[in-house]
Parts: structure tokens; sequence; C-alpha cells
């Protein structure tokens, strides 16, 4: 991909285990990499981390080699900036991706789920009514990876995952722009894979990934990244997915990754239907901001214990949501102290779990990107 290395050798450190740190360190010459156990056991089903190693070693080139230069400083008494995450971690999420998928971690489908999953995050994210991508790069500060009690209004480090998608739509434009000639590799070897060798770093800004860009395929990248990273978004930049061939539906069938993620977990995620999530005890952990169960007063501190009339289980939950298409409401047992409450969802419209749903007749540019090399 990129044509140029900046270590002698690469080390992956992997811990498989459920007592440490399931996480990713980067360094430019090695990471240090956790995953929960089951890692290789369950290799078929467990989707969540198999573009870790490929995301944490493309940080060599990005974040570790070439890096904004806000955020190098000469010595610890200089602050960091991150106006330039949404390239040092969104550029690496898109990359981690698409690399997990040419290398045969995941399946070209698998590839498709994990994106149909992460642009229906941001089809629905209600923060962008506010929020604009560039202020989530000061998270870290703000939040430090603590839970949020409304992720969906509040909004989190969405640099990674939306920023994978402006990459998406980055890459797809040029492809579309050149006829299939150009795409975002074309810049990642011009941008990254120079200096074959050197160990050092070279920062740069945001007008040299600008000026780049535009060497690579000639347009107002400028005005691109602007009403996408700058400017408040309430529609989420899902034009990459449909100019590479496809479009974000919802249905009644989970798809693969989505399915097998709730086997895996035993919980139930209904964000997209009656706006919240339990685990399997029945524990309420994400509510969708002005969804069905925010506007009955839901909360992530209580535990839903009864649902229809039976005793609480995830089952039972998504059994409930998918009777709504005949008609039948949800009822929600909860105790609060000594006394019980029922809550009832008026919702008729069944499953909506998302998916990427062909186009056709339009060219099938994300499949050229997931393609193995």
């Amino acid at each position: 991909l990129y044509g140029a290395r900046h270590f002698n050798h690469y080390d992956f450190l992997l811990s498989v285990s459920d007592k440490l740190a399931t996480a990713g360190i980067e360094h430019q010459r090695s990471s240090d990499n956790g995953v929960g156990s089951g890692y290789f056991r369950n290799w078929d089903t467990g989707f969540v981390s198999k573009d870790l190693l490929a995301h944490e070693y493309n940080h060599s080139w990005n974040g570790k080699y070439r890096r904004g230069a806000d955020l190098f400083t000469a010595n610890f008494n200089t602050p960091m900036r991150n106006s330039l995450l949404w390239v040092y971690e969104g550029q690496t999420q898109y990359y981690g991706n698409v690399l997990a998928a040419r290398s045969g971690f995941v399946t070209k489908q698998q590839a498709l789920d994990l994106m149909a999953n992460n642009a229906a995050l941001y089809d629905t994210r209600t923060g962008r009514e506010w929020r604009p991508l560039i202020d989530t790069t000061n998270d870290p500060i703000l939040a430090a990876r603590r839970s949020l009690p409304w992720s969906n209004w509040q909004r989190s480090e969405d640099y990674y995952s939306e920023g994978q998608l402006i990459w998406t739509d980055a890459d797809t434009l040029i492809r579309e722009r050149s006829g299939n000639k150009r795409s975002l590799d074309d810049f990642a070897k011009a941008f990254f894979g120079v200096n074959d060798g050197d160990w050092g770093t070279l920062t740069y800004t945001r007008a040299d990934i600008v000026a780049t860009l535009n060497k690579i395929e000639p347009y107002d990248w400028e005005g691109f990244f602007k009403a996408r990273v700058d400017n408040v978004a309430p529609k989420a930049p899902l034009a990459g997915i449909e100019r590479g061939g496809y479009r974000l539906v919802y249905g009644d069938t989970p798809n693969g990754v989505w399915r097998d993620g709730e086997v895996r977990s035993r919980a139930a995620n209904l964000l997209y239907s009656i706006g919240l999530a339990a685990d399997q005890n029945g524990k309420i952990t994400l509510i969708q901001w002005n969804g069905l169960a925010w506007k009955a007063s839901l909360n992530t501190s209580m535990t839903i214990t009864g649902v229809n009339g039976q005793a609480y289980s995830s089952d039972r939950l998504r059994a409930a949501v998918a009777a709504t298409k005949n008609g039948t409401p949800v009822d929600l047992l909860f105790r609060i102290g000594e006394t019980f409450k029922t809550v009832r969802i008026d919702y008729k419209g069944g499953h909506r779990y998302p998916r990427l749903e062909r186009i056709e007749g339009k060219p099938a540019y994300l499949d050229n990107i997931l393609a193995p090399r």
C-alpha cells in the first residue's frame, strides 16, 4: 500500500485474555494489542476486533511517522493539540477495516456488514444536529473515554468511525472522477509512503493533506472537509457508500456481524426500532436520544424485569419487537424500589436491522476497495 517502511522490523504483541485490557497501543516499530478469550477459537464469529492488528500496524505510517503538526511537540511542557485526529484515527480506521478485508481477516460480506453497522450508528446520531465532527477531537480531554449517559446526543470520539465514512467518501469520489484509475491508495502512497527507512517523524498540516489530494485528483478538497469536518452536519456522510454501489437499508433480519455479536454478548440491541439496547440481565445499556424509549422516560439506570407479562430475556424482548408488526405493543416491567412499574412502548415497525443493499447499475467501488491485492 505505502511503498516505504519506517522501521527495520515490526513486532505485534498480542494478548488473548479476559483479564487484560482489550485495546491497541501503537508504536512506530511495534504495537501492544489485546483481545478477549476465544479470539482465535471463535474466528468465524468474532468480528469486533478483526481489524485491530491492521489498525495499529497502519499507525506506523499514519500517526507515528507522519503526524499532525499540532500533535507533535518538542517536550512535555507543550500541550498537544488534536485537530487532525480525523486523519490520524479516521483514515486509520478506514484502512484498518479495508486491510482486514484485503488480507482475509474478514470476508467481503463481513466487511460490508461492519460498514452497515457503522453507517447506521451515524445515520441516527442525533448529536450531529449540534456538534461538528472537529469538536469531537476534544473528547479525549473532555470525557477521557468515560461512559456517557446519552452518547447518541453527546457524541464521543466520532472522529474514528465517522472519519472512516468521510474517507470512504473521499476514496469513492476519487475513483468516480478518475474512472477508477486512481484512488485513496494513491494518496496514501504519496503522503505516507515517503522517505523509506526514516525512523523519525514527519509532520503535516491540513493544507498538506489538501495539496496532496489535489495532486491525485483535482477537486475542492478544502470545501469537502469543511462541510464534513468543520460544519454542523445533521445528515451522516453516507455518500461514499452510495457512490461505491451500495445503500444503507433497514430490515427484519440482522446481518451476519450483528447476529453473531448478539449471540456472543447475549444482549438485545434494538436501538433502531424501540430505541434501546439491554444486556442479558435486562440492564439498559444504551438509549437512543429522542427515540421511543427516550420518550417513554427510560434511561441507563433502569433494568427491565419483564416483557409482555413474562420474565425478561433478550430473546423475549426481540420477540416482542418482532410482534409489533402485528399490532402488539411492547410492555416493559421495571422494579423501582419496592414498587413495580409497567411502561408501554407503542410501536408497530418490527425490527430495523441495518445492512448494505447493492444499487444496480452503479459501479461497485466498495467491492474494488475491499478486494485482495
